[in-house]
């Protein structure tokens, strides 16, 4: 049983919609897990992701996310809200998504804390970069992060030995 999974999520070649893996691999960069705790890049995996999701007491994925705000906005949900937030499809990983949290609640593997951490998408169309205001917003994403695991009892440990909640700037 992994007690957290942080799963980062997104396509990089959609743009905005990458925050999620960006923001993840900035992080596993800069910190360590501490053991039980999974960092794992998802992308645009959906379902495959299911076991991974059914081995897990909690859960933090991290992705862009529909909401009010401007571009770069951060974005938390818990509960029924987050499987509200990816039925409105921002692009084609969020479907898998859906189907993801489905399966693990119809197999009655359902993780007993589910959060999602993001950011406002300015753009989703194919690109390689993220919009400036997105890209700007990858370091506090990054920090939210490390303080949601810490609050749920795991705290990642900076490369090179400092304990700290929130990743360096690059």
């Amino acid at each position: 049983m992994t007690d957290l999974l942080i799963l980062g999520l997104g396509n990089l070649l959609c743009c905005d919609d990458g925050v999620g893996v960006a923001a993840l691999s900035r992080l596993m960069r800069g910190y360590e897990a501490p053991e039980g705790v999974l960092m794992m890049d998802g992308g645009t995996l959906g379902l495959s992701l299911l076991p991974y999701l059914q081995d897990a007491r909690q859960v933090i994925l991290v992705d862009a996310i529909a909401a009010k705000g401007p571009p770069g906005s951060p974005v938390r949900l818990t509960g029924e809200d987050v499987a509200h937030a990816v039925l409105h499809r921002l692009s084609p990983h969020q479907v898998g998504v859906a189907d993801l949290l489905d399966g693990a609640r119809i197999l009655g593997d359902v993780p007993d804390e589910v959060v999602l951490v993001g950011v406002v998408p300015a753009a989703m169309e194919l690109s390689i970069e993220r919009t400036p205001e997105v890209e700007a917003a990858i370091p506090d994403l990054g920090a939210r992060v490390a303080a949601e695991a810490a609050r749920l009892g795991h705290r990642l440990v900076q490369r090179g030995g400092h304990d700290n909640p929130a990743p360096d700037d690059d």
